[in-house]
């Protein structure tokens, strides 16, 4: 590129030196690093709710809606089409097809309720679960939700097997050449919208992948979201491995994706009085050897010799620093005591981590001491010190001293334990995907998903960023069993928070339910099929069940959440035994795994279900000419009720539109007829709690009026806002 920049400069003429510079422009901003893939695949999604009619764009329900034609015309129940290469016409039967829309055509979404569940009929708090294909979805999302989301977890399908995932309705060969750029153009897609929604100033991306994609997807991520911080972890989820003939895997990654100022929370340790940290003195890296003056290296003045008295182990002196050089063994001695530097077993000269005068102040404090002595090595004496954290812990009170040891060092602790950071390599025996996926989501549904995630996999996943954050917006729209809801339920418990959650997932049967309903002779779109979809079969009984507490058969369900005491018992005073294995485990170690478990869990019998509420939607489709003049209001009511916040159960109406809808419960109000904007107005001052308003009017100079009236309030144009959003959108979107 620097050579190509070059060679415009020299260009004489300015018009065309600018045009062609800005073309260069474009091509450096296409050039993928590390990632190549066709971006020209298209996605099609059926409409089940647009009526077939002449001009539409179908597909047959029981074939790919990817092999679309166009309604010539339509006579008696028989539909002529074209196919999309205009080359043949077909005639099929009207109730065999179903309209279609390709990604970057102007879409109208609406949500139609199906069902709802309330346990906690005094709270405000509403969970969602929306049964659409994952972008239209997010296009709805986007409308509603821009730069309103503080974290999104999604586990998008891992692209491994023939029966993993679907594109354009039909299951991806792992032998087809174009599997990968399939997967990635799908999910890019996605990441597109679902990046509108994050708040850019704090929030988080949360996708889980295995090795199938992994780099793929790190790529991909890197190039949508090149201002973010992006790490990767490993976490076991099948501590027994799985595979044949090759490394048995055992782990999963995790990306996490910040935007703004989204830092990971640290995680807190359980146990008291933790004594403080001793760090050695010594640097490890060769880049800070003796002599070295590469970038990070130590200065100069870090070569010196410490003085150890032999008889007592206490530090006597800090030395001189050493120029370079010069023999370290040409230092002055001192009767009793060893001169120590810091020199690597094979003999590297390294340096210390920290100046002469500043290892003075800390001798002085008792921050500086001498280990246990090693006369076979060539630095004879360990030395470590406090860090600079510990002492500023210390200084404010949140490591506190208790006197000082024989050799004059502090002896400090941290009365309530220490916070740390969580690592990169998550081993933790909750996040089994067998014991605390499976087994649990058996309890209440049965055997009807594999492979679900840990409950507390996921939990502590959000925790990272959430712990904080008790009113935040958490998205996943590849929500699979509602492990995400789930999850989110029991952080909300633990600490009484009003974390909302907003899941979607697509109604697709298994590969062994689809075959058995085409043999039986039904279609996508028949009611049997849609009963043992995902969303209805699994995804939301879950829902259900577990917040009322009870199996599917309405039975309460065993067992606490967590990891409780009771898994293992005394045996003798130095070990505990496990109840699940029956084999001895340490008091050291038993400690150890302790500090792991979930806080406060064992208290939450998964009987009690949890204190919130949830709403069901399927994701349909409206006709934008009946929006515009207000014929569908009843239709976009649940839009209206998420877009101002899910407060109270969602509102309906009979079929006669009001002329206003005053509605504290919901924090909303929309006024239908601007002629009744006094009456409006009047009423709403009564109404501190509404925030949000709705004003239906095609008038721009009328929308600003009526704002401007109602101070204090966010206001909405219908329907306007909505038709322009989606007609703008489209078309963005689909690149």
């Amino acid at each position: 590129m620097a050579i190509l920049d070059e060679l415009v400069s020299q260009i004489e003429n300015p018009a065309l030196r600018e045009r062609i510079a800005a073309e260069v422009d474009k091509l450096a901003k296409q050039k993928k690093f590390g990632l190549v893939f066709e971006e020209h695949l298209p996605e099609c999604t059926p409409l089940w709710d647009i009526p077939v009619k002449k001009g539409a764009k179908v597909a047959l329900k029981a074939g790919q809606v990817s092999d679309f034609y166009t309604v010539i015309k339509i006579e008696s129940d028989k539909a002529l089409c074209l196919n999309k290469d205009k080359s043949e016409t077909a005639e099929f039967n009207v109730d065999e097809l179903v309209c279609i829309a390709e990604f970057g055509e102007p879409i109208y979404p609406y949500l139609k309720p199906l069902d709802t569940v309330c346990n906690a009929p005094d709270s405000d708090l509403w969970h969602t679960l929306i049964e659409a294909d994952n972008y239209h979805a997010l296009q709805l999302l986007e409308y509603l939700y821009t730069g309103k989301v503080d974290c999104i977890y999604i586990d998008p399908p891992y692209n491994t097997r023939a029966k993993d995932w679907k594109y354009n309705n039909d299951y991806v060969d792992p032998n087809d050449s174009y599997r990968h750029s399939k997967w990635l153009a799908m999910m890019k897609k996605r990441l597109i919208l679902a990046k509108k929604l994050m708040n850019p100033l704090d929030s988080v991306l949360i996708v889980t992948i295995d090795e199938k994609e992994y780099l793929h997807l790190g790529c991909l991520l890197e190039d949508l979201f090149e201002e973010a911080k992006i790490q990767m972890i490993s976490s076991v989820i099948n501590p027994a491995g799985a595979g044949k003939k090759e490394f048995a895997r055992t782990d999963e990654y995790i990306f996490f994706v910040r935007l703004g100022a989204a830092a990971v929370v640290p995680e807190s340790r359980e146990v008291e009085n933790v004594p403080v940290i001793w760090d050695t003195l010594r640097r490890s890296s060769l880049a800070n050897a003796r002599g070295k003056h590469g970038k990070g290296a130590c200065g100069p003045n870090q070569f010196y010799p410490i003085y150890v008295n032999d008889s007592t182990g206490r530090i006597e002196r800090i030395g001189d620093p050493i120029p370079e050089g010069v023999d370290r063994n040409s230092v002055p001695n001192i009767d009793g005591c060893t001169a120590v530097f810091p020199v690597r077993p094979d003999g590297t000269e390294m340096n210390w981590g920290i100046k002469p005068d500043e290892a003075e102040a800390r001798l002085q404090a008792g921050y500086l001491r001498a280990g246990a002595k090693r006369p076979n090595e060539p630095q004879k004496y360990v030395i470590s010190y406090l860090t600079g954290g510990i002492i500023a812990d210390i200084a404010a009170g949140i490591a506190v001293t208790d006197g000082k040891n024989e050799d004059g060092t502090v002896i400090a602790y941290y009365p309530t334990g220490k916070d740390k950071m969580p690592t990169t390599n998550w081993n933790k025996t909750t996040h089994d995907a067998q014991r605390y996926g499976t087994n649990i989501l058996s309890s209440f549904i049965g055997n009807r998903f594999q492979y679900p995630k840990s409950l507390y996999a996921v939990r502590d996943a959000l925790n990272c960023f959430v712990k904080e954050k008790p009113n935040a917006l958490i998205i996943d729209f590849f929500a699979g069993s509602g492990t995400t809801l789930h999850a989110v339920n029991l952080l909300n418990a633990e600490d009484n928070g009003h974390r909302r959650c907003i899941l979607v997932t697509n109604n697709e049967v298994s590969a062994d339910e689809e075959k058995s309903l085409v043999e039986a002779g039904y279609t996508r779109g028949d009611d049997k099929w849609n009963e043992l979809g995902i969303a209805r079969y699994v995804t939301w009984p879950r829902t259900v069940c577990s917040i009322l507490g009870k199996d599917i058969n309405g039975n309460p369900i065993d067992g606490d959440y967590g990891v409780i005491e009771d898994d293992y018992c005394v045996d003798t005073e130095d070990t505990v035994v496990s109840k699940r294995t029956g084999n001895p485990v340490s008091k050291k170690i038993y400690v150890r795994q302790k500090v792991q478990r979930l806080p406060k869990l064992s208290a939450f019998k998964k009987s009690d279900g949890f204190m919130t509420n949830a709403a069901f939607f399927k994701l349909g489709f409206l006709d934008k000419n009946a929006v515009a003049i207000g014929r569908q209001f009843k239709e976009m009511l649940p839009t209206l009720w998420m877009k101002a916040g899910a407060h109270g159960p969602c509102p309906s109406i009979e079929e006669s539109i009001p002329n206003m809808l005053i509605l504290p419960e919901n924090q909303m109000a929309i006024l239908n007829d601007e002629n009744y904007f006094g009456e409006f107005a009047d009423r709403l001052a009564g109404h501190p709690e509404i925030e949000v308003v709705y004003l239906v009017t095609d008038y721009e100079a009328g929308f600003v009026a009526m704002t401007q009236a109602l101070e204090n309030k966010t206001t909405y144009q219908l329907y306007r806002d909505y038709l322009d959003n989606f007609r703008i959108n489209a078309g963005r979107n689909s690149r």
